[in-house]
């Protein structure tokens, strides 16, 4: 029985130490078929968004559901830290480690409180370990214990500061494509005389952002669930007003920074696909059509009133199609996995951008 409970205890360490190394030591995509951090974020994920919908009214959703992110965090460093010491505990348990009594008798629950507070490096002395096996088993699990709280207070600045670049630039789209952000505002409000020169450098900087995007949520995944501090604003919703509004220069918007919408749409759409992978939602058809034939034509003559044509003929509207069918399904995905809402391709007239209302306003 001891002999098991030493394999039980090893296996038990092993998994965390590796678990941690890839997701905290080593932040990339992990292409291995299972991964308990994986694992828990999806199984964890699902009931929390059952329950919410369910439970929560509508209006209080979007607020629940931002809970997620931060909560699932710290619940995902206590799982680790309690079966790091579940697995010691095991192991003094079937070394006799912990003494308590003066006949020396070991439960496992005390054999559990002498790793607890090796590991946490109380020092309270009530327990001590009675063989030199034992006690290097203490050191080691002390010196486990202080590594693991290093790292966790250098992984959640990381996280923190990943978080705030991210969320600095959809503040800064805001004001240059609504709220939510729309390809037809994005559009429209670059159709002045040095629009063009604007949306080229937006578009730049979108390209650059779609890479950072890309690499903080492989190498931090938990970051997607942390959701935007206003309710229609999203890292998602963003990303498809910016692969909307490429699709569209590139598909034969004239007079447009057609190489760098091209850029910035091979970028962003290469986010796309690879966070639905990472996430494990694969591309679902878009029902109903963001943009049937009657609301191209509306956006056509949107644009042009503000000074941005779309050129005629079918083969604009086979292009555009053919680039929505590259990124659409996957957003789509993305949308239904994360409780999302897509932005439409135009906005509706009686929307408010964030920065022109205020709390006070709407008493």
């Amino acid at each position: 029985m001891e002999i098991v409970a030493i394999i039980i205890g090893i296996t038990l360490i092993v998994v965390v130490l590796w678990e941690g190394f890839e997701t905290i030591i080593l932040p990339r995509r992990v292409t291995r078929r299972y991964r308990l951090t994986r694992y828990f974020y999806r199984n964890s994920w699902r009931p929390w968004v059952k329950m919410v919908n369910s439970l929560v009214p509508l209006r209080q959703r979007e607020t629940w559901l931002s809970y997620f992110g931060p909560l699932s965090l710290l619940v995902l460093l206590s799982v680790w830290a309690v079966v790091l010491i579940s697995g010691y505990s095991l192991i003094h348990w079937a070394l006799g480690s912990a003494v308590l009594t003066t006949d020396g008798n070991v439960g496992l629950f005390n054999a559990f409180y002498l790793s607890g507070s090796t590991f946490f490096t109380l020092g309270l002395g009530d327990t001590l370990p009675r063989t030199s096996l034992a006690r290097l088993l203490v050191v080691v699990e002390s010196g486990m214990g202080f590594a693991f709280l290093a790292l966790v207070i250098g992984y959640l600045p990381a996280l923190n500061q990943s978080f705030a670049s991210r969320e600095v630039r959809i503040s800064l789209l805001d004001a240059r494509a609504g709220s939510p952000p729309t390809a037809s505002e994005l559009l429209c409000r670059h159709g002045h005389k040095e629009g063009k020169e604007a949306l080229r450098q937006l578009l730049h900087e979108w390209e650059y952002w779609s890479a950072e995007l890309l690499e903080g949520h492989l190498s931090y995944p938990v970051l997607a669930y942390f959701r935007s501090q206003h309710d229609n604003q999203s890292w998602l919703a963003a990303l498809t007003a910016i692969l909307d509004a490429c699709a569209m220069i590139v598909a034969g918007l004239e007079g447009a920074c057609e190489r760098q919408a091209e850029l910035t749409f091979a970028m962003a759409r290469h986010a796309v696909v690879d966070l639905s992978r990472v996430f494990i939602s694969g591309p679902v058809e878009t029902y109903p059509d963001r943009l049937p034939p009657e609301r191209l034509m509306e956006l056509r003559l949107l644009l042009a009133s503000k000074g941005q044509k779309l050129h005629e003929g079918d083969a604009v509207e086979r292009k555009l199609r053919e680039l929505r069918l590259q990124y659409e399904p996957y957003i789509n995905s993305l949308a239904i996995h994360f409780q999302v809402s897509l932005p439409p391709w135009i906005a509706d007239e009686h929307w408010v951008d964030n920065w022109q209302g205020s709390y006070w306003g709407r008493h």
